[in-house]
């Protein structure tokens, strides 16, 4: 397992970051058998979020963490602020009560990276960040971060973090995949375009993307003709992402691995620090990520298979 060293944290993170976006009360010894899996690989970190599983994910995993007592050999990454039916939450009383709700599901008090889950445009990125540092100050979490931010309003928030002496954000999570977003998955999701790679690749900011994987459209599952997956439709068919498909499933047969695990080594072979979170539910899937992450690409095989000239 390869690990990346994040500012504001003492503790290594696991370049393949474990999604719990499944874990429910109900399957319980499922989650946790994963999550030792995961442990058992090299392992040691969990994408979670006050939303996730209606609150059942933060408390899946404290339950967990207080049953096999390793919470210090952990990195949690919980997310709160998403909007809700009234719009967005991205406010101080909104964020402090996402955040006193998810220590107590977790079980524990302090939180190593916190992210905001959604952005409103609306509030000055600099209120943001001295909202955030007041948590820091407090001990309640260790290092912020956002998911679905701009590049822009990262680096405006940035910007004022370092004018002021304080704590600016150590990490961002959009979507970042070989086959690229027609649309976003939902409102407000934000995925990395060649600007935004641009960007991560000047300022070294580490990525950590949701859908690293592209949804299992590499799997393939999955043909043109078939149009049974609306969302995966809507969201990943063209002509430029089954040309990407092409071309990964030759690289693929090169290198002897599979499809799947040249996307996922696209995502670990950028030219600025990345994670990826996985959705591993199973031993097998698991041991396919592990394999992917170990996957190198040259920078003419990266170009290539992003519909560049030719990789040789």
């Amino acid at each position: 397992m390869d690990y990346l060293k994040l500012e504001g944290l003492d503790k290594p993170v696991a370049r393949l970051m474990k999604g719990t976006d499944y874990f429910f009360h109900d399957a319980y010894e499922k989650a946790s058998a994963n999550l030792d899996a995961y442990f058992a690989i090299g392992g040691n970190c969990l994408d979670t979020a006050h939303i996730y599983c209606g609150g059942q994910s933060e408390e899946v995993i404290g339950r967990y963490l207080q049953e096999r007592g390793t919470r210090d050999q952990w990195v949690i990454l919980t997310k709160g602020a998403h909007h809700d039916k009234n719009g967005p939450r991205v406010s101080r009383e909104a964020i402090r009560s996402d955040l006193i709700t998810s220590l107590e599901r977790l079980q524990v008090d302090t939180i190593d990276m916190y992210g905001l889950h959604r952005d409103d445009p609306n509030v000055p990125a600099g209120e943001v960040i001295e909202i955030l540092n007041e948590h820091i100050k407090s001990g309640a979490v260790q290092t912020i971060g956002v998911s679905n931010w701009t590049w822009r309003r990262i680096q405006e928030a940035n910007d004022y973090a370092a004018a002021h002496g304080l704590v600016g954000f150590s990490f961002s999570s959009p979507n970042l995949s070989l086959a690229k977003a027609n649309e976003p998955f939902w409102a407000g999701c934000v995925s990395a375009d060649e600007e935004t790679i641009r960007w991560h690749e000047a300022s070294q900011l580490p990525l950590f993307s949701w859908s690293s994987q592209a949804r299992g459209f590499f799997t393939g599952r999955f043909t043109k003709e078939d149009r049974s997956n609306a969302d995966l439709v809507r969201v990943f068919y063209s002509d430029d992402n089954w040309e990407r498909y092409e071309r990964a499933k030759q690289l693929a047969e090169e290198k002897q691995v599979t499809q799947i695990q040249i996307a996922l080594a696209y995502v670990l072979n950028q030219l600025f620090p990345t994670c990826a979170l996985i959705g591993a539910q199973s031993l097998e899937e698991l041991r396919s990520c592990d394999e992917g992450s170990r996957v190198k690409l040259t920078r003419e095989e990266m170009n290539w298979l992003d519909l560049g000239a030719d990789k040789k």
